[in-house]
């Protein structure tokens, strides 16, 4: 699977951590930052929202301090349906019951080992499609 990653400073170290939990299995591409210096988010948002949008990447992942500013920013684009989550049984409804294709994370207010496992939980889930999809199909304002 080709997955986008970034975010912002706040979010570096576990954007790192779960780059290498999953480059071993799937095609990876860090939209950044690329330190813990500090970042403006929508620069690295915009670009990696763009890319999912455009299918180039099948799902992305975005991290900042509390996941909200990254998800605010993904999801003002037209095609793309941004969770926050912050357990894994919200990811995998956000896959299932939403269509999601990106997962925000709060990397200031969970555990690094639970951001993981929301990640797994993220890409491990599918669209279930029926009667989601014709809640999913009036999301869009165009």
């Amino acid at each position: 699977m080709k997955i986008a990653i970034g975010g912002d400073h706040a979010g570096f170290e576990y954007k790192e951590s779960i780059i290498k939990m999953l480059s071993t299995q799937h095609e990876v591409k860090d939209f950044g930052p690329y330190s813990d210096a500090s970042a403006d988010y929508p620069d690295y948002v915009h670009p990696l929202a763009a890319a999912v949008e455009s299918k180039e990447y099948e799902l992305g992942i975005v991290i900042c301090g509390s996941g909200n500013g990254v998800a605010i920013t993904a999801n003002k684009h037209q095609d793309i349906r941004c969770a926050l989550c912050w357990n894994t049984e919200l990811a995998a409804l956000a896959r299932q019951h939403n269509n999601a294709n990106i997962v925000a994370i709060p990397a200031r207010f969970i555990a690094l080992e639970l951001a993981q496992d929301i990640v797994q939980s993220f890409l491990e889930n599918t669209f279930e499609g029926g009667r989601h999809a014709l809640r999913v199909d009036k999301i869009a304002c165009s």
